[in-house]
């Protein structure tokens, strides 16, 4: 008999997505910033692939990668290989996915504000529960894991 996984996290992501009227990076949930520096920030993923999973963007609202001028380029690269010191401090991934989704044909959610991802990866984290029930398995609540990668985050 197949037992129900509860998953309450995924509807405030559904209900979210209609309705979000809001830039997430503009008005950064305290509680789930990382860093802000002079032309980026990082961000933990509200509905993350991974625990750990950040979200490294350009302060100035803009949904066109070509338009980042080279300081905020050199910035999100900088503050990307932080979060990966980071998170390889934290949690010990075996690897890290790293990337862009530029328009909603290439999976961007968000499509006004461009934003880089950097996910830590470990051998055999892509199981079967995303594949068969729509269910991704987070260890440690967000609270908890931004706390520790701002601890380990190098000043």
């Amino acid at each position: 008999m197949t037992k129900p996984l509860w998953a309450p996290w995924r509807l405030e992501y559904i209900a979210e997505a209609d309705e979000q009227s809001e830039c997430i990076f503009c008005n950064a949930d305290e509680q789930l910033l990382v860093h802000r520096g002079e032309r980026a920030l990082v961000l933990l993923n509200k509905f993350p692939y991974a625990s750990g999973h950040l979200l490294v963007a350009p302060a100035r609202h803009t949904g066109d990668f070509v338009s980042l001028d080279h300081d905020e380029a050199a910035e999100i690269h900088g503050l990307a290989s932080h979060a990966i010191r980071a998170l390889a401090e934290v949690y010990t991934p075996q690897g890290f996915n790293l990337g862009w989704n530029l328009g909603r044909i290439a999976g961007a959610g968000i499509l006004d504000h461009v934003h880089q991802h950097v996910v830590p990866r470990w051998a055999g984290d892509t199981n079967f529960m995303p594949v068969l029930a729509d269910v991704k398995v987070l260890p440690e609540h967000l609270l908890e894991t931004a706390r520790r990668v701002r601890a380990a985050w190098p000043a």
